[in-house]
């Protein structure tokens, strides 16, 4: 891991300012309890906001414990597991053993929580699809490269400031 400070960005990055203020306002948009629950009743699904988003996690990995989901959702142990009683009392996600170590569990979506999943992310794609109406393909083509872009950067910089073991410098680079 590098001691060194990433480099910083020019105070006159004007564009990199425009693109901090969209995103906090496409952040706070898509996080208002409204937009929630507008999304969850197209959806027909009852969840509050942190059972989707753990419900959406789980679906989008293989079953994990309960520990890794809370690290991957940047939450405490202790939110993931209540959330994790209502999701499995609900029918949405059960616990299956971990193939590592018997005595610990992974949590994994049933054919219900699944299901949820699907109509949540379609509702959630409808809305975007009436809002990103009037682009042209190629500008949706774009926008969705240049996110996805940004999302790895995003990841990338988090991991180079977690800290972990030393690279091993004989080790060759994976591509």
């Amino acid at each position: 891991m590098s001691t060194e400070p990433p480099p910083a960005v020019p105070a006159s990055s004007s564009e990199v300012s425009e693109i901090e203020r969209a995103l906090t306002r496409i952040t706070y948009l898509s996080t208002r309890a409204r937009q929630h629950d507008r999304l969850m009743a197209l959806a027909g699904v009852p969840l509050d906001r942190a059972a989707v988003a753990l419900l959406r996690q789980v679906a989008d990995s293989e079953p994990q414990r309960p520990g890794e989901l809370a690290h991957r959702l940047g939450v405490e142990a202790s939110h993931v597991t209540r959330t994790v009683r209502q999701l499995e009392k609900a029918g949405y996600v059960t616990r299956v053993p971990d193939p590592d170590d018997r005595r610990a569990q992974r949590i994994q979506l049933t054919g219900t929580g699944r299901e949820a999943v699907l109509r949540v992310r379609a509702a959630g794609v409808r809305g975007m699809q009436l809002a990103l109406a009037g682009w042209r393909p190629e500008e949706l083509r774009q926008l969705a490269t240049l996110f996805h872009r940004m999302v790895d950067d995003f990841l990338a910089y988090a991991a180079d400031d977690e800290p972990g073991p030393e690279p091993d410098a004989s080790a060759a680079p994976s591509a």
